[in-house]
């Protein structure tokens, strides 16, 4: 039985599903913005999952440097690929996504 926590990430994925729908026509660019406790590890888990995909990708440190902002441009076939790609990334400890 899925637990409250596995329940309202499900039922957030599908809320994005629909409105990347409703609002994109795919193909298309998407852009995804991350935030993740600043450590080599987490930066280059985000990178690696975009490897050969063309994707361009951004970060920036924290005023502190406690935490990087990584922003990734790339072409995206459908909105299910983006949840796929925010469900792979979500196993990162510590990651926020925008």
């Amino acid at each position: 039985m899925a637990t409250e926590k596995e329940n309202e990430a499900r039922e957030f994925y599908e809320r994005l599903k629909k409105e990347l729908d409703l609002s994109t026509s795919w193909p298309s660019l998407y852009l995804f913005k991350f935030i993740v406790p600043t450590n080599t590890e987490n930066i280059l888990r985000v990178q690696d999952s975009f490897d050969c995909l063309g994707a361009v990708i951004k970060t920036t440190k924290s005023k502190t440097g406690k935490f990087t902002s990584v922003s990734v441009d790339v072409q995206m076939k459908n909105s299910q690929e983006v949840i796929d790609k925010y469900i792979e990334l979500s196993t990162i400890e510590g990651i926020i996504s925008l």
